[in-house]
C-alpha cells in the first residue's frame, strides 16, 4: 500500500521505516529540509537501536522516501498517518498545534478516499472532535482511526515489529478493513474499539506504568531507611502474576518523551471533567523530587559547593540520546544552583546536552576523564559501559543500581 507519515520524529520514522520493511511504499513528510535530506542520505537524525540500518535498507529497496511536498505525498497515499508531536503546555495540558497543522495539511490535499490515522497521542475526543472536525471542512469522502504507538525508547524498531498488541480505533468496518491491510503482514493481534477508547488506552497504558515506577521509588525510599533491600521487595512482589516485576526497578525516576508528558496531560484532562487525579498527581510528585535525592545523598559526603561532581549519563534510559524530561537535567540544574562544577558524560547524548547547558557545564571523553577529573560521581543513566568501572576511593551516588566498584559509593534507594 501507499502510505503518508506526516512528522519524523521519533514515532514517525519508527513507523515509516517499519512499514516500509514491511513492503509498504511510505513517504516521510516533514517540513524540515535538512533533515529530510539526512534521511536520504541514510542516516537517522535520531539514535535508536537497529534504526540506522533499517534504514538504509529500505532506502535502498525503494520502500521509503522522505520529502517536503506534502501534497504530492499526500495526493499519491491511501492511508496517511499524522505523527507530529503533542507537547506540553505551561499547565502541563496537552498542545495541539502541530495536530491542528498536520489535519489541516491533509484536508488542504485530500484528491480521493483515504484513511487519515492519528498516532501521535493525544487526550480523548481529539481524533474525531478535532482532527474529524477539521478534515470535514475539506468536503471530501474519508475514514478516522486512532492508532496509538506503544514504543519503547531504545527499542522502538522491535516494538514495532514484534509488540505485544495492535490498538485500531475505528468509527466503521470499511476504514476498519483498510487497516487490517495495512498490518496484515504484522504478528500482533489487533484490538478494535473507537476513537476516544483507543486514545485513552495510551494514556491509560503510560500512566499505568509511570505509577510503578514512582511507587517503586517511593517504596525505595522507605526500605533504604529501613536497611531493607528493596531490590529484594520488588523480587517479591513481582513474583505475583497480578504485579509482575516490569518497571518496578528503584532509581532516579523516569523521563522521555512520553511518561511525565503523558500523565500531565491525562491529568490536566481529569481536572478540566471535575476529577482530582490524585494519585496521578501524586506520581508527578514523587517522579519530580527523586533526582533530587542524588544531590541530598551527596552532600552528606562533601560540600559541593566549589566542588567537580561528575555526571555519568544524561539520556533519560540507556539505547537513546533522548534528553526529553531526563532526571540528569533536573540534577545538573540543581548541582549549578549550588554552586558546584560539572563535568558529564555520556555515550549518544553528548551533542543535545551542549545544546542544552553550553559553556554552563564541562564534557568528557569518556568515562574515565569524568572519574578522574571529578571529587564525586553520579550515575544517572544505566548504560552498559558502566557497570565494570573502577572508581577507586571516590565517592559514588548511585542512581541505576550499577554497583559500582568504589570504596565510598550509596544507591539512592539502597
Amino acid at each position: 500500500m501507499n502510505l503518508a507519515i506526516i512528522g519524523t520524529g521519533y514515532v514517525g520514522l519508527t513507523s515509516g521505516i517499519c512499514f516500509a520493511s514491511k513492503g509498504h511504499i511510505v513517504k516521510c513528510i516533514d517540513i524540515d529540509s535538512k533533515k529530510v535530506g539526512l534521511i536520504n542520505s541514510k542516516i537517522s537524525p535520531i539514535y535508536e537501536e537497529g534504526m540506522a540500518e533499517l534504514l538504509a535498507k529500505v532506502i535502498d529497496n525503494g520502500n521509503l522516501k522522505a520529502t517536503i511536498d506534502a501534497k504530492s505525498a499526500i495526493n499519491e497515499s491511501e492511508v496517511v498517518f499524522i505523527c507530529v508531536g503533542t507537547p506540553s503546555l505551561k499547565d502541563g495540558s496537552i498542545n495541539l498545534d502541530y495536530i491542528k497543522q498536520a489535519a489541516k495539511t491533509v484536508a488542504d490535499n485530500l484528491n480521493s478516499y483515504k484513511v487519515i490515522v492519528v498516532k501521535s497521542t493525544v487526550v480523548p475526543k481529539t481524533t474525531e472532535e478535532v482532527v474529524g472536525k477539521i478534515l470535514k471542512e475539506s468536503g471530501k469522502e474519508f475514514g478516522l482511526c486512532m492508532n496509538p504507538e506503544f514504543l519503547k525508547e531504545g527499542s522502538a524498531i522491535k516494538d514495532f515489529l514484534e509488540g505485544d498488541r495492535i490498538v485500531l480505533g475505528v468509527g466503521d468496518k470499511k476504514t476498519e478493513s483498510v487497516m487490517r491491510k495495512v498490518y496484515e503482514r504484522f504478528s500482533q493481534k489487533i484490538f478494535v474499539t473507537t476513537p476516544r477508547t483507543a486514545e485513552m488506552i495510551k494514556y491509560a497504558n503510560n500512566s499505568f506504568l509511570a505509577t510503578k515506577i514512582s511507587f517503586a521509588n517511593e517504596l525505595g525510599n522507605l526500605c533504604k531507611k529501613l536497611g531493607i533491600d528493596t531490590y529484594t521487595v520488588m523480587d517479591g512482589i513481582g513474583m505475583d502474576d497480578r504485579i509482575n516485576r516490569k518497571f518496578l526497578n528503584s532509581g532516579a525516576g523516569f523521563g522521555g518523551s512520553c511518561f511525565p508528558k503523558d500523565v500531565k496531560a491525562i491529568v490536566s484532562k481529569g481536572l478540566a471533567e471535575a476529577e482530582p487525579m490524585i494519585l496521578l498527581r501524586a506520581v508527578i510528585k514523587v517522579n519530580e523530587l527523586q533526582p533530587l535525592k542524588m544531590v541530598e545523598l551527596l552532600k552528606k559526603h562533601i560540600n559541593i559547593v566549589g566542588g567537580k561532581i561528575g555526571i555519568l549519563g544524561l539520556a533519560f534510559k540507556k539505547g537513546t540520546d533522548d534528553l526529553r524530561e531526563a532526571p540528569s537535567l533536573i540534577i545538573i540544574d540543581e548541582l549549578l544552583r549550588q554552586k558546584a562544577k560539572v563535568i558529564a558524560y555520556d555515550p549518544e547524548a553528548m551533542n543535545h546536552a551542549k545544546k542544552i547547558f553550553g559553556e554552563r557545564i564541562s564534557y568528557a571523553k569518556n568515562s574515565n576523564e569524568v572519574i578522574n577529573s571529578s571529587d564525586a560521581v553520579l550515575i544517572v543513566t544505566e548504560w552498559d559501559e558502566f557497570k565494570n568501572l573502577d572508581f577507586g576511593k571516590k565517592i559514588v551516588i548511585d542512581g541505576r543500581r550499577m554497583n559500582p566498584k568504589s570504596d565510598s559509593s550509596e544507591g539512592i534507594c539502597w
